[in-house]
């Protein structure tokens, strides 16, 4: 069985596009997943941890007055660190983890709020968007869990993106194992 890592690899060298990454909570797992499957380095440009939110503006360009008024754990956030990534690193995909992996609450969001982005081209060739999505998580866990988790679940989103909707059998399960988020 493969790993989402080796999936989306698979499935970016086949499709002759590429990925960059930014990562707040996750530290550099993420890179550092995709980064560990043979043949990465076809598909893969980059990635930026900017874990301090100044950094998020200054390196991704994630609006200052957004990161000001809602601080770096916000879905537009993860959405604009996504866009980031994929702009400064040339990428066809960008792909983007904020959130807290605890111990404390971070921004007035609790343990385990995660938000998980991707941005990528707007349409293929059948003119569908499969371009940009977001998810809001609540996970629970020890921070190395949330941690892991997250790599899981922005790998997820991009694969769901690249290669279009799970099937309903694989949400429902993905879903009974982690909650119902």
């Amino acid at each position: 069985m493969s790993s989402p890592a080796a999936d989306v690899v698979r499935l970016l060298t086949v499709r002759g596009e590429t990925v960059a990454v930014a990562e707040s909570l996750t530290g550099g797992l993420v890179a550092a997943e995709i980064t560990a499957v043979p043949g990465a380095s076809k598909v893969f440009r980059g990635s930026v941890t900017a874990y301090a939110t100044e950094l998020k503006h200054r390196l991704l360009d994630v609006d200052a007055t957004l990161l000001a008024e809602r601080g770096a754990v916000d879905a537009q956030v993860a959405a604009q660190m996504a866009a980031g990534a994929r702009k400064v690193m040339e990428a066809d995909w960008g792909i983007a983890t904020t959130g807290v992996a605890g111990p404390d609450a971070q921004d007035g969001q609790p343990v385990g709020t995660v938000f998980v982005a991707v941005d990528g081209p707007r349409t293929t060739e059948t003119g569908a968007d499969r371009g940009g999505k977001t998810a809001a998580l609540r996970l629970n866990g020890s921070r190395a869990d949330i941690r892991m988790e997250s790599v899981r679940r922005v790998l997820a989103l991009l694969l769901e993106q690249i290669a279009g909707e799970q099937s309903g059998n694989e949400r429902a399960q993905d879903t009974e194992r982690n909650g119902g988020f």
